[in-house]
């Protein structure tokens, strides 16, 4: 007889892993469409030199770099395995059996599955008519059992972002003892000076964390590094409810050498998003809806019509994300990658109208 699986685990959804095809031009996983620069490959290759050491458990360096960067005391930074494993030991160490966590959906997927790991329940609340949080909703569906709040600004799958008067009425209105969980994985991105940068946020409110990563912007998707904001008190039982030495010697190289070259950074973000911009033109130009993205992707609400455009993407060599029958995300590449993608669109017979359900 098997050990039985602990319950409210056996349905545990797998985590979708892109398809890769080779040769196929990948838009499906919110990659920067850039390698590291070699400033960072020598970083992390030197840092495999002390490959046999423990790395720094606080990862100490980072924090003080990142310190000095956000204007933040390093009491209020805690590190992590990425923005993802960031917002898990969040619910952990926040939540018991019996308390809920609460989202937009969709979302990131990750979140409801983080609760059902933790085990405890989670309420969703669908996004309004322009694919973005409804903050009002939100706090309708708050009750007695509500113990963290999540805020994906700008939001995956959707690229949409809620503006700061929004925003702030919605901290407002939040419980003192109720945790708002900023995740601002696509911070960089952001052209919208509406959209509030979340580190003040936190700054001025002992209830609000926010959650960043150096996977997109900053091209380390695979080398699993990102941070937190917060008060000291939830940076410390963040910090302790991770795994030890999750944060690899390579991770810290590499996120000190990339904060080092902020220009290079900032100039692959404004690469990205002036191809964002002419992609979501070109797609509505061709008949497509597509939300207003700050992030470094598009979203394209197609409903029922949603698999047989990812089929038609996949059959021209296109790799693309399809989430159900409520829309595909396709992520913004090099620009040839996306002019393939824009003829692979505009080539579907018959073409999707706007709003296809």
């Amino acid at each position: 007889m098997p050990v039985p699986i602990r319950p409210g685990l056996a349905a545990l959804p797998d985590y979708i892993i892109p398809s890769q095809p080779p040769g196929a031009i990948l838009l499906n996983s919110n990659e920067g469409p850039l390698p590291p620069s070699p400033s960072v490959v020598a970083a992390i290759t030197r840092a495999t030199s002390e490959s046999h050491r423990y790395p720094s458990w606080y990862s100490d360096e980072l924090v003080s770099r990142l310190a000095d960067r956000l204007g933040v005391p390093e009491p209020w930074i805690a590190v992590g395995c990425g923005s993802v494993s960031l917002c898990q030991q969040l619910i952990q160490a926040y939540c018991a059996p019996g308390d809920e966590v609460l989202c937009a959906w969709r979302s990131f997927e990750a979140y409801p599955v983080f609760a059902q790991v933790v085990g405890v329940a989670v309420r969703t609340v669908s996004l309004d008519a322009e694919h973005r949080h409804d903050l009002d909703a939100m706090l309708s569906s708050l009750t007695p059992a509500t113990r963290v709040v999540f805020v994906c600004n700008p939001n995956n799958p959707t690229g949409t972002a809620v503006r700061s008067d929004a925003l702030l009425r919605f901290l407002d209105k939040i419980p003192p003892d109720v945790l708002v969980v900023l995740d601002e994985a696509y911070r960089e991105f952001v052209t919208d000076p509406e959209v509030p940068d979340g580190v003040p946020l936190a700054l001025e409110r002992e209830n609000v964390a926010v959650v960043r990563t150096f996977s997109k912007a900053y091209g380390l998707a695979g080398v699993r590094i990102g941070y937190c904001v917060t008060a000291p008190p939830i940076a410390a039982i963040t910090t302790k409810v991770g795994v030890p030495f999750s944060v690899s010697r390579l991770a810290q190289a590499a996120g000190l050498a990339v904060l080092e070259h902020a220009e290079e950074t900032r100039a692959r973000c404004e690469a990205v998003t002036r191809e964002r911009d002419r992609l979501r033109a070109a797609l509505q130009e061709a008949g497509y809806d597509v939300a207003e993205s700050q992030a470094n992707f598009l979203w394209l609400p197609l409903g029922e019509r949603s698999a047989q455009f990812g089929e038609h993407c996949a059959d021209n060599g296109i790799m693309i994300r399809v989430f159900g029958n409520d829309g595909v995300r396709v992520t913004v590449g090099l620009p040839e990658e996306n002019d393939a993608f824009l003829r692979a669109a505009q080539s579907l017979t018959p073409p999707l109208p706007r709003g296809s359900r």
